[in-house]
């Protein structure tokens, strides 16, 4: 007998989510046998069931939302029954009253473990940051299955796509997690589409006036480029034609997101910029064929269309750690414009677009590891890591897996990927701890290098070593990844050890001419006094001196020692005080607050800002698209509060620019003719050089919204001499 859903549904809902349930049965793409549609059934009616009485903020039921993260894991991720029956039960513990022991009674205890992977913590005491101790817990969940992931990966995209009904600070704070940690993750996994799909939409929500802008140039000249573009891809298909090949062209689209970093990275206007559409050749080949075909497509490409040498990247030779494969090339195209091409096999293809499972459904040879199976042993190796708090966890998860790549050889001709901005020292560690810690030098390209010296992509590096060598705190300063610098805390800890017991006597002679008991309580005072938590540093710094007589008699007979021994704390002010009155903004918030402006974005009446209040200090206002912002609602999202100008004539605001001009007689004299005289603004800095014809120009200026900095833009641009004005982010 045909399961019934529940009377809470009213007749037109019942209809919607039989067709939802339709569709989730048509996005199905693995197995589907008699016992596993029975099986996803009873998933789908149990959840419609638990979640019976639930509504969603836009009033809908809320069994919509598993329905469409199974749709998402089965269509976009290409996941089987196990997958389809997790995500439609994702909700249910952390929701309802069902509990895992239900789960496992009914659906079996694979299913449960998942499910329980997917469930949030409730809130905890003493915890800085639950969205951290949250996110931890999903990424822990990989050492035991991946499945984990990519539901949240789907459950995050459905979250963002209803974004809508949230209110403001909500929008806020899971459009900053979604660009901070959800979109990096789903390009780590290969998930390229959604990540593309993630980052768009929290750039809708965090920058919507950059957001809508492009997207309206976009709309504009759609046309007119779609146009251009299959003129240059109509001889080129006739060239693969005839030669035999099996290639299907297409003309994609970048998301506003890619848009709008790659405006930011080059400095360029929407107009002077190109590749806002990428085309795409795909062959139909045999795996062992790839290559020669990818290669071939390039060839004949080439006959028609000038390359740009320099931007040729080869991702099939060496593929990225996330399994993506492709040749990537610039040609001048018919119109005398730049036309980004990517060429790759139907193969490749779905594993770009659907990542790990396709890359796992393609996998032959177990015994060879690609750069996927490298980056989940160093997600395992982080993961295994349990002195990391949660917040340090998630930092050290960005910094290490999330960073964009690089890959270095051995002297033996081994690759090894490490993330961008990466040194000698970095790559020693990456070797083996022991390596690292014995480490002097290396021969960088048959180059003698020091340690910190930065790795680029291609480098041969062969470290040099020496037994009298140890692991030094202030490697930890030249050190970019999160792996080295745990293994040199290892490190350390384990060369302090063997100063324990050349310390403890040292100790214990230092308390009898001082006529005190060495006792652990007399000990910890000391080590509280220089910010110690651990007796292996302690112990260390008396056996080399660092703590000594003079020391310990200030901190423990401070009557009878010198009187001479003073001790100093430096405080870092967080701004000038003076003339606060005049210069802290005005805004109005839900609550009455201290405020301080953030010098890392420098926010001005007119931008979009968000308002971060933690306890016992200033509320801190940044623009809302600032990564500094981003990181802080990815990890305290509930300390957000609304917030928005309400400027005041008389309240000037530091902003910074950056002019690109040609080096004319005068240019500085008509640029601050037009600032002072002009427009009637207070100059704070200005720094200009010269290089040949060029003039780069840095000015600080004073003003009281982004109106008056959009009219001055305005204005500098209309000097014949100036090329280029942008602001700057200070970040």
């Amino acid at each position: 007998m045909m399961p019934i859903l529940p009377d809470t549904y009213s007749i037109e809902e019942k209809e919607e989510i039989e067709r939802r349930h339709q569709r989730l049965i048509d996005a199905w793409q693995t197995r589907k046998e008699s016992q596993d549609l029975e099986a996803v059934d009873k998933a789908f009616y149990f959840a419609c069931e638990a979640h019976k009485d639930q509504r969603r903020r836009s009033g809908e039921p809320y069994i919509y939302h598993p329905i469409e993260v199974a749709t998402i894991a089965a269509h976009d991720i290409g996941l089987g029954r196990t997958s389809i029956i997790c995500a439609l039960l994702h909700d249910v513990v952390e929701d309802t009253k069902y509990t895992l022991n239900d789960i496992s009674e009914m659906f079996g205890e694979k299913v449960s473990r998942v499910v329980d992977g997917l469930t949030k913590f409730e809130q905890m005491d003493n915890v800085e940051s639950m969205q951290a101790e949250n996110f931890k817990k999903i990424i822990t969940s990989m050492s035991y299955d991946i499945r984990v992931v990519l539901i949240k990966l789907s459950d995050r995209l459905h979250n963002m796509r209803t974004l809508d009904s949230m209110p403001k600070h909500k929008q806020l704070k899971i459009a900053s997690e979604t660009s901070y940690i959800y979109a990096p993750l789903a390009y780590r996994l290969g998930l390229h589409a959604i990540k593309i799909e993630l980052e768009d939409l929290a750039l809708k929500y965090t920058n919507p006036t950059i957001y809508s802008n492009i997207k309206k140039r976009v709309d504009d000249v759609r046309e007119k480029h779609l146009n251009e573009l299959h003129a240059f891809i109509a001889p080129v298909n006739e060239a693969f034609a005839k030669a035999g090949m099996k290639v299907r062209s297409e003309i994609k689209e970048r998301s506003v997101n890619s848009i709008w970093k790659r405006m930011m990275d080059k400095e360029l206007a929407f107009e002077d910029l190109y590749g806002s559409y990428v085309v795409r050749f795909v062959v139909d080949c045999p795996k062992d064929q790839e290559r020669i075909e990818c290669w071939k497509i390039y060839a004949i490409l080439t006959n028609y269309y000038r390359p740009y040498t320099r931007k040729l990247k080869d991702w099939i030779s060496f593929p990225k750690s996330n399994g993506y494969e492709s040749l990537h090339a610039v040609v001048m195209g018919q119109t005398g414009n730049w036309v980004e091409v990517q060429i790759r096999s139907e193969r490749m293809e779905e594993i770009a677009e659907k990542g790990f499972a396709a890359y796992w459904k393609y996998k032959t040879d177990s015994r060879v590891e690609s750069g996927f199976d490298e980056w989940l042993k160093k997600a395992q190796d982080l993961i295994s890591n349990k002195a990391d708090n949660a917040i340090e966890f998630v930092d050290n998860f960005k910094l290490d897996l999330f960073s964009d790549e690089i890959y270095v050889f051995t002297p033996q001709g081994k690759m090894i990927t490490l993330p961008k901005g990466s040194t000698v020292l970095d790559f020693a560690y990456n070797i083996h701890s022991e390596i690292g810690d014995h480490s002097i030098a290396a021969n960088v390209n048959s180059q003698l290098s020091q340690l910190d010296r930065k790795l680029y992509k291609g480098d041969q590096v062969e470290i040099i070593t020496s037994e009298a060598q140890h692991p030094q705190e202030k490697w930890f300063e030249f050190l970019a990844t999160a792996t080295a610098k745990s293994r040199l805390k290892s490190g350390i800890k384990e060369y302090r050890r063997t100063f324990r017991d050349e310390g403890e006597k040292k100790y214990e002679e230092i308390m009898r001419k001082l006529d005190l008991e060495p006792s652990k309580a007399n000990r910890n005072t000391v080590m509280a006094s220089e910010n110690l938590t651990s007796s292996i540093d302690f112990y260390y710094q008396v056996a080399t001196g660092k703590i000594d007589e003079r020391l310990i008699r200030s901190v423990l007979k401070p009557q009878s020692g010198s009187s001479s021994f003073v001790r100093y704390l430096t405080f870092g002010l967080l701004g000038n005080n003076k003339g606060k009155e005049e210069t802290t903004p005005s805004i109005t918030t839900s609550g009455d607050f201290d405020f301080n402006v953030s010098t890392c974005c420098n926010p001005i009446p007119g931008d979009d800002v968000i308002a971060f209040n933690f306890p016992g200090e200033p509320l801190q206002i940044h623009r809302s698209n600032c990564p500094k912002a981003i990181q802080l609602s990815s990890r305290y999202g509930n300390n957000i509060v609304k917030a928005k100008w309400q400027p005041k004539s008389e309240i000037a605001f530091l902003a910074e620019l950056k002019i690109t001009a040609l080096d004319t007689a005068g240019l500085l004299n008509r640029m601050t003719n037009l600032l002072s005289n002009e427009m009637k603004l207070n100059l704070h800095s200005l720094h200009m050089e010269a290089k040949q014809d060029v003039v780069e120009a840095a000015i600080s200026i004073y003003v009281h919204n982004t109106q008056e900095l959009d009219d001055l833009i305005s204005k500098l641009n209309r000097l014949k001499e100036v090329q280029k004005v942008v602001r700057k982010n200070n970040n």
